[in-house]
């Protein structure tokens, strides 16, 4: 196994999602590695006329982001992660995982899947479009 240093947790608050970070924080304390966890709230592409429009169904990007937050320091605080470690972006997911793995020069990302089959949703899914792109090792972990 590669010795790593520094392990980036992309959580998606997934209702099973639990055990990833369970596993990621095994991980990171058998190989004494630090453990940045990450959410990332995605955008919502709106079409546009003469007006800007928010669909009206949606919360505003604000309260998304203060229940991301949320949501995190509660994982992060039963895991002990330090808030220095903890990231909440907003943008498109696969985009953000990789810019928060190239600032935090980690060498492992762990990400959660959902196990769907069939090639076109395995092609669809965030785990993979990670994998493809990422400048480090990938740890899918099924839930």
């Amino acid at each position: 196994m590669a010795d790593y240093q520094r392990i980036l947790l992309a959580a998606d608050f997934h209702e099973d999602s639990h055990a990833v970070v369970e596993r990621a924080a095994r991980l990171a304390a058998l190989c004494q590695a630090r453990l940045a966890l990450l959410h990332v709230v995605e955008t919502v592409p709106v079409e546009t006329g003469d007006e800007l429009m928010m669909p009206p169904s949606l919360p505003a990007e604000s309260e998304l982001i203060d229940n991301a937050k949320r949501q995190l320091a509660s994982v992060a605080d039963t895991f002990a992660i330090p808030d220095a470690q903890r990231f909440v972006r907003v943008g498109q997911t696969k985009r953000e995982i990789l810019a928060v793995a190239d600032e935090e020069d980690s060498d492992l990302i762990i990400v959660g899947s959902h196990g769907r089959h069939g090639l076109a949703l395995i092609l669809g899914s965030t785990a993979n479009a990670v994998l493809h792109g990422a400048p480090c090792d990938v740890l899918a972990v099924r839930i």
